[in-house]
């Protein structure tokens, strides 16, 4: 999926997110409840791409979800350059 927008970076952080949440066997209230928050809408809110989740959160969601760091930097890193080639006009491919 080629991204030209924030938000595209967004969706595809808060699908992988999902995806590792659903693995990991919790429910969007469960993610809600550990991190502190009285509803499961912020955990729709990022998963759906609105947001992205605080870097703190980001940080349970990893020990929780035991997710790969490097899979995930390497995750947001990619969007982010693809996201910032289209806003310079870079239109050189993925490298």
């Amino acid at each position: 999926m080629k991204l030209t927008t924030r938000s595209g970076l967004h969706q595809n952080l808060g699908e992988y997110l999902r995806g590792k949440r659903v693995t990991a066997g919790f429910t969007q209230a469960e993610i809600a409840n550990k991190l502190g928050y009285s509803s499961p809408q912020f955990i729709s809110n990022f998963e759906r791409g609105l947001c992205s989740p605080p870097l703190k959160n980001l940080k349970s969601l990893v020990k929780l979800y035991k997710i790969n760091t490097d899979e995930l930097i390497r995750l947001i890193i990619d969007e982010q350059k693809q996201v910032l080639s289209s806003a310079l006009g870079n239109r050189s491919k993925r490298n």
